[in-house]
């Protein structure tokens, strides 16, 4: 069964994209935790970051190049959050490697 983020991908499920490139999509939470809110993902699936090999690395870069380029795009010069989860515990939710790219307020630490 594919991923949600496998289904956004193949534009089965609509979504606000924020960025497209070949190798991962950048869109809007539909349940957003700050006022800006982007989840990146990989257009290959990967799934979960404790699941990545050597040869993932480019991709993993590109995701956080690709989240620092965004958040610059939506105007958070005065600073950005990038979670990356990992399993049940971690607060991962959907099986599909993701960046959750947040801001434009003030966030706490530690983050819950």
């Amino acid at each position: 069964m594919a991923t949600i983020f496998e289904r956004i991908i193949a534009r089965e499920i609509p979504a606000r994209i924020v960025h497209e490139d070949d190798l991962c999509l950048a869109i809007h939470d539909i349940q957003p935790q700050a006022p800006v809110h982007v989840i990146l993902f990989p257009k290959k699936l990967i799934p979960r970051l404790a699941e990545a090999t050597a040869a993932d690395q480019p991709v993993l870069g590109h995701l956080l190049l690709t989240a620092a380029a965004v958040a610059g795009q939506l105007g958070l010069a005065q600073g950005f959050r990038i979670v990356i989860n990992n399993g049940p515990h971690g607060g991962e939710s959907v099986p599909h490697l993701h960046v959750h790219l947040l801001g434009q307020r003030q966030l706490a630490w530690p983050p819950g």
